[in-house]
């Protein structure tokens, strides 16, 4: 069974004034939750697991929703430059096609009492049941440009409120 880096309940996350957050977000961004250095480790280390499993298989990669658009891009990064300097060359194709079998893999899973119970087969970090922004995760259409996953501070989700 899949299982990722897993931040507890009680871990709040780290002082916004010790990274770089666009001044325009600055006053609503409450704690940077999971710092951008640390996804892309995190993100390197899935693909390592991912180049593992498939073995010599044709991967074919799809990124289903906008708000992981930049995973799937550091995460195919970090495939295609295992893939070059691996000791054997696996065809990697992104396009929309029909599929035989597939793997699902995810940056973020919320541990609730909430969820199905469904786990994809490869896990970036299982993280609290916090309101989180950035890294392309968006609140309507904002902090999509954050590098870091952030938690909102209460006032923000007010303030950015449709």
């Amino acid at each position: 069974m899949a299982c990722g880096l897993q931040i507890k309940d009680e871990d709040s996350g780290y002082n916004k004034n010790l990274f770089c957050i666009p001044k325009h977000y600055e006053e609503d961004i409450e704690r940077v939750f999971i710092p951008h250095g640390l996804i892309l480790d995190r993100t390197e280390r899935l693909a390592r697991d991912i180049m593992q499993d498939m073995g010599s298989h044709h991967i074919v990669a799809l990124c289903v929703l906008k708000g992981g658009y930049k995973f799937f891009a550091d995460l195919l990064d970090h495939i295609k430059a295992l893939n070059q300097n691996g000791d054997k060359s696996v065809p990697i194709t992104v396009d929309f096609v029909r599929i035989k079998s597939y793997c699902v893999s995810n940056l973020l899973i919320k541990m609730t009492n909430r969820s199905p119970g469904y786990r994809p087969d490869y896990i970036g970090f299982e993280i609290p049941d916090k309101f989180v922004v950035g890294y392309a995760l968006d609140y309507n259409e904002y902090f999509r440009d954050l590098n870091h996953i952030c938690i909102l501070k209460e006032k923000a989700k007010e303030k950015y409120k449709i």
